[in-house]
């Protein structure tokens, strides 16, 4: 008579790929802007609170500290008694941290906020900039000298009404110059970067007539245009990051307003002087945008933003892997029936993606981080290692008293290497 055994389990298991979601906040408003994984294997997130800070029922500029599974490590508010948001954050090369946003509290109108802290996200020190009327601050990047460089919107300057705000300061938050990019109508400035040659490269919107349209501007290392491309598929588009790519070129996202007149995700790919070379259009029937673009190690893109189309009920949070040619390898959304939105993403040391934005709806959400596997997933894989070469040290039963295995009766064999094997014997 055969006897065959049955191997009912091994361990340990070790986890691999893990991804997860947490929220934090309290109980008003509190969104998640931007995210960055720091030097520690954590995250920073900046964004703003109503539950907390100074702000007597208007917003704080927050910035939240958490380790690498998503835990609260500290968190910081900054701004006085009115309205104050932080929209941009990096970790410096000195371990602490810089933010742009807005201020209400410490300007003559709204004035672009710069914070800098140290590696405990206590402030060293902080600036404003602008002038009477609205000035923002959205993008924040410390530049090759140790000082930064500012993306927003300015109407205190310029050629009147809103117009792109570029400002370059040293170390300390010193304006080193200041430079407005647009017409008589509005214009943004969402997102900059310092590019390899030493210049600027920003994009944003621009208007003209009663369209708009995603704008592309790079200067020199002065803030000086060298060229400037606008970018629209049909009536009105909006653009909202962007970053250089390997080949020297530029990848944008945003949304771009269809003739069905909804918003369609927007992913335009140029060459180094701002010529398209490719452009893809991501969504269904309902609003869909593009908030936060990366070129991935692979030489492709990663995106995240908002969808109507997809999910589970109203908006939820959209991330989508695209190869070199944007076209779409696979896409994953996230949240509930209430409204969820991506604002940042960035692909992590491991393979994975971190999304920050928002989750529950305006005026009871909260800040929602989103960590994934390579795949976008958030579930968890499992790899049961086993030692070929390692010894039997003793069999016990399920009570773990030594015995010799028996026929029909459960058994465990535990092993020199930590492993363990439960088995039973069936003749």
């Amino acid at each position: 008579m055969k006897k065959l055994l049955l191997i009912l389990l091994c361990v340990p298991l070790i986890g691999f790929g893990q991804g997860w979601e947490t929220t934090f906040g309290g109980a008003s408003a509190d969104v998640g802007q931007s995210v960055q994984q720091t030097t520690d294997g954590g995250y920073i997130i900046t964004g703003l609170t109503h539950s907390y800070g100074n702000g007597n029922g208007s917003s704080d500029v927050y910035l939240l500290k958490t380790d690498a599974y998503g835990v609260d490590q500290w968190s910081q508010t900054f701004g006085g008694t009115d309205a104050d948001e932080g929209k941009s954050v990096q970790q410096t090369t000195d371990g602490g941290y810089i933010i742009t946003g807005y201020t209400t509290s410490f300007a003559n109108g709204d004035d672009v906020y710069l914070i800098k802290t140290d590696v405990n996200g206590v402030e060293l020190w902080s600036q404003t900039f602008g002038g009477t009327s609205y000035d923002y601050g959205t993008s924040v990047q410390q530049t090759s000298d140790g000082g930064y460089i500012i993306t927003g919107s300015t109407e205190s300057l310029g050629s009147g009404g809103l117009d792109v705000y570029l400002i370059k300061t040293d170390g300390n938050g010193t304006e080193q110059w200041s430079k407005t990019f647009g017409g008589t109508g509005d214009d943004w400035g969402s997102s900059v970067q310092q590019t390899n040659d030493g210049g600027y490269i920003i994009t944003g919107r621009t208007k003209s007539g009663s369209s708009f349209y995603t704008c592309l501007i790079k200067t020199d290392g002065n803030g000086i245009e060298q060229w400037t491309e606008n970018f629209s598929s049909t009536h009105s588009s909006f653009s909202y990051s962007v970053q250089q790519t390997a080949d020297g070129g530029y990848i944008i996202t945003g949304s771009d307003y269809n003739l069905a007149f909804n918003h369609d995700l927007y992913l335009i790919k140029t060459d180094g002087n701002g010529i398209e070379q490719w452009s893809q259009i991501f969504g269904g029937v309902g609003d869909d945008i593009g908030s936060s673009v990366q070129q991935t190690t692979d030489g492709g893109c990663i995106i995240t933003g908002s969808t109507e189309s997809l999910g589970s009920g109203g908006l939820d949070v959209y991330l989508i892997k695209t190869d070199g040619n944007g076209t779409e390898q696979w896409s994953k959304t996230f949240g509930g029936t209430d409204d969820d939105v991506g604002h940042s993403v960035q692909q992590t040391t491991d393979g994975g993606y971190i999304i920050t934005g928002t989750t529950g709806g305006w005026g009871f959400s909260d800040i929602y981080l989103i960590k994934t596997d390579g795949n976008g997933n958030i579930t968890s894989t499992f790899n049961i290692p086993i030692n070929p070469n390692r010894n039997l040290q003793k069999t016990v039963d399920i009570l773990g008293k030594e015995t010799k295995p028996q026929t029909h009766t459960p058994f465990i064999e535990i092993y020199d290497d930590g492993t363990v094997e439960k088995r039973i014997v069936v003749e």
